[in-house]
């Protein structure tokens, strides 16, 4: 399997998404302040230089941080956990408390991009997130796990229960992933919301040759994560 995640945390045998050490429905960044992940290099190829950017579910800071550091971007976020908050503000970087997932407490068209990175299958309201993107923003940029994952497929049909590959380990009834969702099910969210359009989809692509032409044909079985750019119409 692709590893989308690799950390630098500040105790190396700690692992942010593992259910020994930390609950993904609260999460605490207070010995997680560093994170190196798969997807940061390709949302930042993404992401114009100069631009006025808001990371919704910023986490510990660390994307706005690279785009920051690589592109030049005026930084805002917004993050539920506060521990994440003050990770975040010890970094210099703009970050305030708050709900995603609700109206957002800016004028419309505040920001060139409006990024959530691996956030919007752990949200109560995914639409009301989506909209909200699009009102502020006029390019949005998508990442998740794909819930079609052939690991997820097979997990289901030989084990008969929800799928933990992409769960990192965590129960049904422990976890923050409470939207799982697929490439289609996202494509039918930007349909059914309306004035958007995917302008870029991005994979993090197997090493080998022959994964590489099989993930091409079959993405929503082989690609694990996505990254959607999307602009508003």
């Amino acid at each position: 399997m692709i590893n989308l995640f690799k950390y630098n945390v500040s105790t190396p045998t700690q692992h942010i998404d593992d259910p020994s050490t930390n609950d993904n429905r609260n999460y605490d960044y207070s010995q997680h302040h560093e994170s190196e992940r798969a997807e940061y290099p390709l949302i930042v190829d993404m992401v114009k230089q100069n631009s006025r950017v808001i990371d919704l579910g910023c986490g510990n800071g660390a994307l706005l941080a690279l785009l920051k550091r690589e592109k030049g971007i005026v930084d805002f976020g917004l993050e539920i956990s506060e521990s994440g908050v003050a990770v975040c503000q010890e970094r210099g970087l703009n970050v305030r408390l708050g709900r995603i997932d609700e109206r957002l407490p800016f004028d419309d068209n505040t920001f060139d991009y409006a990024i959530c990175n691996v956030t919007i299958q752990m949200v109560m309201y995914p639409e009301v997130l989506l909209k909200e993107m699009k009102r502020v923003a006029k390019y949005q940029i998508v990442s998740f796990p794909n819930f079609a994952f052939w690991k997820n497929r097979f997990d289901l049909m030989f084990n008969g229960r929800m799928p933990r590959p992409m769960l990192f380990n965590y129960s049904w009834y422990g976890t923050g992933h409470v939207h799982q969702l697929s490439f289609s099910d996202f494509k039918q969210l930007v349909d059914d919301i309306g004035g958007l359009k995917i302008v870029a989809q991005k994979f993090n692509e197997p090493k080998d040759l022959f994964r590489k032409m099989i993930a091409a044909m079959f993405p929503d079985l082989f690609y694990l994560l996505g990254i959607f750019l999307l602009e508003k119409q």
